[in-house]
């Protein structure tokens, strides 16, 4: 390969340390401003036969995408991985020295890989945490109303909060001081709007979770919607890069950390290196097992009786991803198929 290069990207600035195999001179420099269209520019100025590798952090869609388009190979590295293989921090590391790190790893085949996933998957990945926010920003709401109503001594409406008569009440103001009226007012404003954007897109993650066959075979889980099945697809990605299960279930960062002597991370809790949006998905899906109805309501209160059931559910969250890596793997090039 002429040109091996690692990129740092920054939202100012793209720092680059390339290394031309030919005539071993190195090329450091930045691309500013941190753009599509910039960045494009460069790359018809680079050499080729050329390699680049970027870390898998905020910034990096853009970055392949150009990358592929301009014939390049590029690779995409794994965040915590090429960060272990620095060894202990001494020092804040510089954008430099990020760059250069990630081309000698990229040079010496040694630079921890990340998959890189299709348009669809990336898309789709983008609206499941855009309604994940706006669902969050939902619940934020009403909590507030809660919080109002009892600050100002008014009992809560029984069922749910956001019906139709219990927002006319709301709305009336009935036992409220005038600011608080005011708080409640503003508060069902925003919800009505927030209920205005997650209902479109509900509707077209449910559409896509059922004609999708990975979306559908997981639907079949009890506890799994449509939201949580395309997270789950969306986010584990193709279960063929993991050898086994166990994998997919440290992929997930639900794994429970041990004792290592080259790190000080204290053993016994949640690794927390995965997907956030996927430990999310698989929790709320998991927490339906608490219900009489579901297969594993006996394994979720054996677990439950002894260690809670937080931990009960993550232990059944466990036991969904095996089963999601399995159905992944059993469609193969099928399962991330454009739909």
């Amino acid at each position: 390969m002429a040109i091996v290069g690692g990129l740092d990207v920054h939202r100012r600035q793209i720092t680059f340390d390339c290394l031309d195999g030919a005539t071993g001179q190195v090329r450091r420099g930045r691309i500013v401003p941190a753009t599509r269209a910039r960045f494009r520019s460069w790359l018809a100025q680079l050499p080729r036969p050329a390699a680049l590798a970027v870390e898998g952090c905020t910034g990096w869609r853009f970055i392949v995408e150009e990358c592929q388009a301009a014939g390049i190979e590029v690779q995409l590295a794994e965040p915590a991985d090429t960060a272990a293989a620095d060894g202990p921090k001494r020092r804040a590391r510089t954008a430099r020295a990020a760059a250069r790190r990630i081309r000698e790893l990229l040079a010496d085949g040694r630079l921890p890989q990340s998959w890189i996933p299709p348009r669809q998957v990336l898309e789709m990945r983008t609206l499941l945490r855009l309604y994940k926010d706006l669902r969050e920003e939902h619940t934020a709401w009403v909590q507030r109303i809660h919080a109002t109503l009892f600050h100002d001594g008014v009992a809560a409406p029984i069922g749910e909060l956001l019906a139709a008569d219990h927002r006319a009440r709301l709305a009336s103001g009935d036992g409220l001081s005038p600011a608080a009226h005011q708080a409640v007012l503003a508060a069902l404003r925003t919800l009505h709007a927030l209920e205005n954007e997650m209902a479109p897109l509900r509707r077209r993650l449910t559409a896509f979770a059922r004609k999708q066959p990975v979306c559908a075979s997981l639907l079949e889980h009890y506890g799994v919607g449509p939201v949580t099945a395309v997270a789950i697809w969306a986010e584990l990605g193709d279960a063929r890069r993991f050898s086994s299960s166990r994998q997919a279930v440290r992929h997930t960062g639900l794994d429970v950390t041990v004792y290592s002597s080259d790190t000080k991370r204290s053993p016994g809790r949640l690794a927390r290196q995965g997907p956030p949006l996927l430990r999310w998905a698989l929790f709320e899906a998991a927490k339906c097992a608490a219900r009489p109805s579901a297969p594993d309501y006996a394994y979720y209160q054996q677990v439950k009786a002894r260690c809670g059931g937080t931990r009960a559910a993550l232990s059944v969250a466990r036991k969904l991803v095996r089963r999601a890596h399995h159905a992944l793997r059993a469609l193969g090039d099928e399962a991330l198929a454009a739909v």
